[in-house]
């Protein structure tokens, strides 16, 4: 049985990765699962300085998911490079490194600051944060901007290029097709539906910064409908993500198109989600005689 899969460059041992923002940067997880196990570890956003986030409350439960409006905290490129990376070595895993900026220039900066650093696997390009207030949802929102910033990255860095999408525009097969142009080797879809709560008790929003993401069951028919979309529209790998808790949800991604997947705010909820969707795969591959992954890629597309 094979599970192995190539996203843009990056050879995963099964198509089973960890969603950016919802695993910290792996090690916070490594007490419930054994990181090896996985196909990639996708780590939190790192920007080229250290951030402070947005004002609390950062986190509002909604039904089937949740609101959170982080906004990109982090200790800055430089630790992670002098942190956290040294200590995923001990792990047989790719590691990517999810980036985000204000400006082009960040991401050119961060992705030449991290080409060639030991124990980076590839780069997931954030470009499609709807929580913070500048750069995020609006390189994500147009097609030339989106490919603006990935032309960019793509010329500072030898590393695989992950384009990471956002469903909050009009066309995600248009952005695709214009992250695609410029150079990505992959895509990872969807980041989180731009929402919001309020609390009628105190009759304020929910969240110190309004709006925020929302992420969880409630986005996944968003989410494969447009992994649908994208993998009609562009030939590069198609990482899927958005409400994923079970091997059934993540078979319809692979289904609808994308050759990996990304377990996220199941994370939250039960922090062995990871490697329960992966056994359930296997679970459903041997049920069905399947011996390869690849076969599922797209299966739902066949006659249609």
């Amino acid at each position: 049985m094979k599970l192995e899969v190539n996203i843009g460059g990056i050879i995963m041992k099964n198509p089973v990765a960890t969603a950016s923002g919802t695993f910290g940067f792996g090690l916070e997880y490594a007490g419930f699962v054994d990181l090896s196990r996985l196909g990639a570890v996708v780590v939190k956003g790192t920007t080229r300085l250290p951030r402070p986030g947005n004002p609390a409350p950062r986190i509002c439960e909604t039904p089937a998911g949740v609101l959170n409006a982080i906004g990109l905290e982090n200790p800055g490129v430089e630790a992670v490079v002098e942190k956290y990376l040294p200590c995923l070595k001990d792990y047989d895993v790719p590691v990517i490194i999810n980036i985000a900026g204000d400006t082009v220039e960040d991401y050119a900066s961060l992705a030449s600051r991290l080409d060639g650093c030991q124990g980076v696997a590839g780069l997931e390009v954030n470009i499609s944060c709807p929580n913070v207030k500048k750069g995020g949802m609006l390189f994500g929102s147009d097609p030339d901007s989106a490919a603006e910033v990935i032309r960019e990255v793509r010329a500072a860095t030898r590393l695989p290029v992950i384009a990471k999408l956002s469903p909050n525009v009009t066309s995600i097969a248009a952005v695709a097709e214009g992250v695609a142009r410029a150079g990505a080797d992959a895509v990872s879809l969807i980041n989180t539906l731009l929402g919001m709560s309020i609390d009628i008790k105190s009759r304020r929003p929910a969240l110190g910064n309004v709006m925020g993401g929302l992420s969880g069951p409630a986005v996944r028919p968003v989410a494969v409908r447009a992994v649908w979309q994208v993998y009609r529209a562009v030939g590069i790998p198609i990482m899927g993500m958005g409400g994923i808790a079970s091997a059934s949800d993540a078979l319809q991604f692979i289904m609808a198109g994308a050759s990996a997947v990304a377990v996220g705010t199941a994370n939250f909820v039960n922090p062995r989600a990871t490697v329960e969707v992966l056994e359930g795969i296997e679970s459903y591959l041997l049920e069905n005689n399947i011996r390869d992954i690849s076969q599922l890629v797209g299966a739902a597309h066949q006659g249609i």
